[in-house]
């Protein structure tokens, strides 16, 4: 069964491998709604060694319609990108991020989902690494080109379960999203206000602690009872557009419980007509 250590790393492991020299690719993917473009604060100061990755440019296919906001790369592209950032074969992986691991838990969940093996989420992203005295470079790093190959060319049907729209109904559905945005009070993205029919909301930060790292297993079972998911069903996540719900399926792998990616999210299913809305709680 998969479980914390799995998925995250410590800040202070991370620490403690770089500095004896041990070998790890090491990526930086910060991005927030407001402001996707995280480059210039990677510019200012990072992890000694790591690669800035675009969410949006590297991590997403905008060419993909019909499949929401942020839909999936291609396996050959997560590869040719995966070189570029110099991840090797047989050399762990870590991801970090400077806000709610939205960034790093996407970057997780498409490398994963693409075969990529040993990528682990930096628990308490830059803020963790910053409090564990970790060192600080700035400017670019120019990595050695990669060697890795992914084994799924399609990630909608890849490493990582997933959901399609009409697969929802198949068990328990968490919402990812800020409790307005689930009430249907607010919406500043979608052109739709709601939520999924049968959907229970549980948003991605109640899954992250004051520290920012991700809570303990018990508390991850404590919340899901709390919405009636008691059992060990697969759980389907979604959000906005597939990021944030990546958190919750981060922070529910690493409890050790099933759970499956709608990817497309609530863009996809509210750019639909046909498909029903509720509101409220």
């Amino acid at each position: 069964m998969t479980g914390r250590a799995d998925v995250l790393v410590t800040a202070e492991a991370l620490v403690n491998r770089l500095a004896a020299g041990e070998p790890v690719t090491v990526l930086d993917v910060r991005w927030t709604l407001s402001e996707p473009d995280g480059v210039e604060h990677y510019l200012r100061g990072h992890v000694p060694g790591a690669v800035y990755v675009s969410l949006d440019g590297d991590l997403t296919d905008h060419e993909v319609s019909g499949r929401g906001r942020h839909p999936l790369p291609s396996g050959s592209a997560v590869q040719a990108a995966a070189r570029r950032w110099g991840i090797r074969s047989g050399v762990p992986v870590v991801v970090y991020d400077d806000w709610n691991r939205a960034g790093s838990a996407r970057a997780w969940w498409v490398l994963t989902a693409a075969g990529v093996p040993d990528v682990r989420i930096l628990d308490g992203g830059w803020s963790a690494w910053k409090a564990a005295g970790g060192a600080i470079e700035t400017g670019p790093v120019d990595p050695t080109p990669g060697d890795v190959t992914v084994a799924h060319q399609d990630l909608y049907a890849g490493a990582l379960p997933t959901l399609a729209a009409d697969e929802l109904d198949s068990g328990p559905l968490l919402d990812a999203r800020a409790p307005e945005r689930f009430r249907g009070e607010v919406e500043p993205v979608d052109p739709v206000a709601g939520h999924i029919p049968g959907a229970r909301n549980l948003p991605s930060t109640a899954l992250l602690g004051s520290d920012e790292t991700f809570v303990a297993q018990a508390a991850v079972d404590g919340l899901l009872s709390e919405r009636g998911i008691d059992d060990a069903a697969p759980i389907g996540v979604y959000c906005g557009s597939g990021i944030t719900a990546a958190v919750a399926v981060a922070a529910l792998t690493a409890a050790g419980r099933a759970a499956a990616l709608f990817p497309g999210s609530w863009s996809q299913w509210s750019a639909d007509p046909g498909r029903p809305v509720a509101t409220g709680a």
